[in-house]
């Protein structure tokens, strides 16, 4: 199952799933965008709208997807997530959905999906999610902070019953969700990753059940340079 699977990286894991062999759930808020893709021709693709911060609903989707199957539940991925920019954090309404999103919903998911027999739970963070508390630091990047803590909290509580939590930790991928955030091109962003690429990179960490998984390297190595520097320089990245 992929909660956030009708769009962006979320259906591109989705696509080499189904083309893996596997039978998939996708599910997203707005399940209206995949009516006409081929995907859903496949007999082990089932598609569901689901708001990941709604408990009840998320609940009877997994009731339905599991009731199809024998085995329960495998493998969760969690890649929805919600971004708001600087001028939008100053919105109540906006910033209780990305909270109510990024970080109750990521629980919601992980608590639920181990009702149904899930082995392996994985969440994409973001590399925004290692940056230092600095001067100016978005409630996004807090927000894929938090993720990345609530990870580790499910895989040392999981680990003894033997249940995998995988942390995807990526830099920017050329999504059509990031060209839109930048007006219609990511090509000026630092170390831009295709989305076949990065769907290599995360399959492979999922199946290596990799505690936390972060790529691009180079972007790393930028992120733990700059959480050396002094904080009055820190403070010129907001600028």
């Amino acid at each position: 199952m992929i909660i956030g699977g009708t769009s962006g990286i979320g259906l591109a894991l989705g696509r080499y799933y189904v083309g893996a062999g596997a039978e998939v759930a996708l599910c997203g808020r707005d399940p209206a965008r995949l009516v006409s893709d081929p995907l859903l021709s496949h007999q082990r693709v089932q598609l569901y709208r689901v708001d990941i911060s709604e408990r009840m609903m998320l609940s009877q989707v997994m009731t339905q997807f599991t009731s199809q199957r024998t085995g329960g539940l495998d493998l969760l991925i969690v890649t929805a997530g919600h971004y708001i920019d600087a001028e939008q954090a100053q919105e109540n309404e906006r910033v209780d959905a990305l909270l109510a999103t990024n970080i109750r919903g990521l629980c919601n998911a992980f608590d639920l999906a181990l009702t149904f027999g899930a082995r392996q739970l994985v969440a994409v963070a973001s590399i925004a999610g290692l940056l230092p508390d600095y001067p100016g630091l978005s409630l996004y990047a807090a927000s894929k902070r938090a993720t990345i803590a609530i990870c580790d909290a499910y895989r040392i509580g999981l680990s003894p019953r033997g249940v995998a939590v995988t942390t995807l930790v990526p830099g920017y991928i050329d999504t059509q969700r990031l060209r839109e955030l930048n007006f219609g091109s990511a090509a000026h962003k630092p170390f831009l990753q295709h989305e076949d690429r990065a769907v290599q990179l995360m399959v492979a960490a999922i199946q290596r059940k990799s505690p936390r998984y972060i790529f691009p390297w180079q972007l790393h190595l930028m992120v733990k340079i700059f959480s050396l520097l002094p904080r009055w320089l820190q403070r010129l990245r907001q600028r």
